[in-house]
């Protein structure tokens, strides 16, 4: 899967979008206006970079996502993993569990993960 990046801002934006597309452009401008205090210009500006980036698109004025929410934390997960860890998931979680203790229900929730992934 491709890497995708956002600023914080861009993610601010980004959240905004997903919780509210299908989106008209202009309306858009208005809630950005509200929510961020931001000109038509930075919204449009904005709007732009996450075209390009392939994670939105703005067809006949109205903004929805290429790249879902879901679909864009797998890809930072992914990239995270693969530049900290070598791409190994036991690496990444034995080193996050060191010196943690799990609840019974967090090891319950963990195993059925696996059993569930291994079915499919």
């Amino acid at each position: 899967m491709k890497s995708y990046t956002m600023t914080e801002g861009e993610m601010k934006f980004a959240q905004l979008i997903w919780e509210k597309e299908p989106v008209l452009s202009g309306e858009l401008v208005k809630l950005c206006e509200k929510e961020f205090a931001w000109k038509k210009s930075t919204t449009y500006t904005m709007l732009k970079k996450l075209c390009d980036k392939k994670i939105f698109q703005n067809k006949g004025a109205v903004v929805t996502a290429r790249l879902s929410r879901e679909e864009y934390l797998q890809s930072k997960s992914e990239t995270f993993l693969e530049e900290n860890f070598g791409g190994s998931l036991p690496v990444f979680l034995a080193a996050f569990m060191k010196g943690k203790a799990l609840t019974k229900q967090q090891i319950a929730e963990l195993k059925d993960l696996i059993e569930n992934y291994e079915e499919r």
